[in-house]
């Protein structure tokens, strides 16, 4: 998914010239002709992930506009740009929150440098807050990645339980997220910034569930050779999250019912109860109710957990925000191994939005977290991916850098159709012909569409090669793929 950039100047001559750089790095370029306009945009909808700002407009200057972006909440990643460097404006412009600086005519190199570092920046400051948020337990659910129907039910549903003390039993399958959204629970909730204790019950050892969950007293049994708290104590004030509760053992579940009726625990070896106040939010992967009717779980238990039930959505369910969990996921991982990848190729965007994902959540987070660190270029492809696309990665493939000029005639144009047609390997069932029906040439729009959709499906979908093979850069093979109605083609070829 390509990284948005908004181009704030006046001067519709110097947005052109920087759209026309910005294009062949494959970035997305909207334009904004003054700073009210921008900061519409920044404020009300639309978004970028960085802004190229003139400093001196009419109007509302770019000084101005940044005061006004940043007293907003708005953190988008801001380079100024100057027509006479003057230092007091670019220092003042820095002070209130600019990353960097141009002096107008910036060299195309130092503007996508520029660019470049300003989106890592803004990547690294993205995962500080996130992780700050995380520690201090104040992840909410604007954190929460995603705004598909089924994902803004889980959130609607999630605030309203987090205003109240209420129990919530959150199902779903194994990797969709069930901590994520408990978190968001903690953190919604006037206990957001007190202890958020999680607990996997599957992974507890039989014969220490009932130390673990509500602590001992010193010498309670061989090995005890200190006082332990335990899981409810060290969560009192806060939340307890009990995922995996479906693997609590019988006696244990018993033992849990009297600690939430009763807001008290028993420490093994304790004389005495110990009063604890814990909001209790727990998970499961299982059927609950149909382990009841087995009789593996409570019945008075599974409808004291089942009071506020939220349904964690599979993958498969919410796939429109594959695309923004990928840009989630790349930016975390560029940050923590000092990468640059800047997102996902169309075609494998489309690839990853038509699997199933079994794994859910996670198989796509360790997915995008192998292809990023194996990927020798800008953008992902699919054969990145291996397990989802069953593509290996080109042997002879030469890496095609983000930045590199495409091959152009003299005119300024791509290269010839039917000079490139020579390059193709022979298909006998080739769709391209040169000549119509009554033998008259046709038009070179018409062929060169005819050679974009045999060259999509001759490489299997390899955007990048097919840009090689075609002599043109990849941005502008994107262009001419939408253009030419060709995303049906690249799909399948994919």
């Amino acid at each position: 998914m390509a990284k948005t950039v908004l181009v704030v100047d006046d001067d519709p001559t110097q947005r052109r010239l920087v759209q026309a750089v910005l294009d062949r790095d494959g970035y997305q370029v909207v334009h904004a002709e003054n700073g009210q306009e921008a900061l519409d945009r920044l404020t009300r909808g639309g978004g970028a992930d960085v802004v190229l700002l003139d400093l001196v407009m009419p109007g509302l200057s770019g000084l101005e506009t940044l005061q006004q972006a940043r007293a907003a909440g708005v953190r988008t990643p801001v380079i100024v740009l100057t027509a006479n460097a003057g230092i007091e404006g670019v220092v003042r412009a820095m002070q209130t929150g600019a990353q960097d600086f141009f002096v107008k005519p910036a060299s195309p190199e130092r503007i996508l440098i520029g660019i470049r570092n300003a989106l890592q920046m803004g990547e690294l400051t993205q995962e500080v807050v996130r992780l700050k948020k995380h520690v201090s337990g104040k992840t909410s659910f604007d954190d929460l990645v995603g705004d598909s129907p089924p994902m803004r039910m889980v959130k609607a549903l999630g605030e309203r339980a987090a205003r109240s003390g209420i129990p919530v039993l959150i199902t779903g399958e194994s990797g969709v997220g069930k901590e994520v959204i408990a978190r968001a629970l903690h953190g919604a909730s006037d206990r957001a910034g007190k202890p958020f204790v999680a607990v996997n019950c599957g992974a507890l050892p039989a014969n220490l569930v009932e130390s673990i969950l509500f602590g001992h007293e010193k010498g309670s049994f061989t090995g005890a050779s200190d006082k332990h708290l335990g899981k409810f104590a060290e969560a009192s004030g806060g939340t307890l999250f009990l995922d995996e509760i479906g693997e609590l053992p019988l006696d244990m579940q018993v033992k849990l019912l009297r600690a939430i009726q009763e807001g008290e625990i028993d420490p093994v070896g304790s004389k005495r109860p110990v009063k604890v106040d814990v909001r209790l939010v727990s998970a499961t992967n299982r059927d609950l109710a149909g382990q009841v009717k087995e009789g593996r779980f409570r019945e008075d238990l599974f409808y004291r957990l089942n009071v506020f039930p939220i349904e964690a959505p599979a993958l498969r369910e919410r796939r429109e925000d594959i695309a923004a969990l990928a840009a989630h996921f790349i930016g975390r991982f560029n940050v923590e191994e000092g990468k640059r990848v800047q997102g996902l190729a169309p075609e494998t965007l489309a690839l990853l939005q038509g699997f199933d994902w079994p794994g859910n959540v996670r198989q796509l987070e360790n997915s995008i977290y192998r292809a990023l660190i194996l990927a020798d270029q800008a953008w992902l492809q699919p054969h990145d991916f291996p397990a989802v696309s069953g593509l290996a990665a080109p042997l002879s493939m030469p890496e095609v850098q983000a930045d590199a000029p495409a091959p152009e005639s003299v005119a300024g144009s791509p290269m010839s159709a039917l000079e490139t047609l020579a390059s193709l390997p022979p298909a006998p069932d080739s769709p391209i012909r040169v000549l119509d029906e009554r033998g008259h040439m046709r038009t070179l729009e018409d062929i060169e569409r005819d050679l974009i959709e045999h060259a999509i499906s001759v490489y299997a979908g390899h955007m990048s090669e097919i840009a090689r093979r075609l002599g043109i850069g990849r941005s502008t093979l994107y262009r001419k793929v939408r253009e030419n109605g060709l995303e049906e083609a690249l799909a399948k070829a994919s």
